[in-house]
């Protein structure tokens, strides 16, 4: 099943690029960002009051807290610096840039996490890579 869910991620990731890009003509990429997120927000929380139970909230443990803040940190400062070279470059330059977080992902899951690298997955973040810097030069 999570297979599902990561392809129905690349198909809205991509649809993100490509309708952000026609909506930050003319604003800026920082506004553009907000408004953004204004409408994550309503949205996430509108699911988590119809699907979840929201006062799940009050159960959280600190150390949950600080790395799903932290997340949120790191998840903001991508957007706006996705908005921002959206704002100044081609989609179709920006988006393989941005997915080179797959691969860096790998790397830090390796180096923090203590996953494992297989071949499988050097060898996949080696052609993601390779593949970033063919469409971009």
């Amino acid at each position: 099943m999570w297979w599902t869910y990561a392809l129905a991620s690349a198909v809205f990731a991509a649809l993100t690029a490509v309708l952000a890009k026609v909506g930050i003509k003319g604003v800026s990429s920082d506004l553009a960002t907000a408004i953004r997120t204004v409408v994550i927000l309503v949205v996430a929380w509108g699911i988590v009051f119809f699907k979840d139970n929201p006062a799940d909230i009050f159960t959280l443990q600190p150390r949950t807290w600080l790395f799903l803040v932290l997340s949120g940190i790191a998840t903001g400062l991508s957007w706006l610096c996705y908005f921002r070279a959206l704002q100044l470059g081609k989609v179709s330059q920006v988006a393989p840039v941005d997915k080179l977080s797959v691969a860096l992902a790998i790397v830090l899951s390796v180096v923090f996490l203590g996953e494992t690298l297989t071949l499988k997955a050097a060898l996949g973040a080696l052609l993601i890579i390779g593949g970033t810097l063919v469409l971009i030069f």
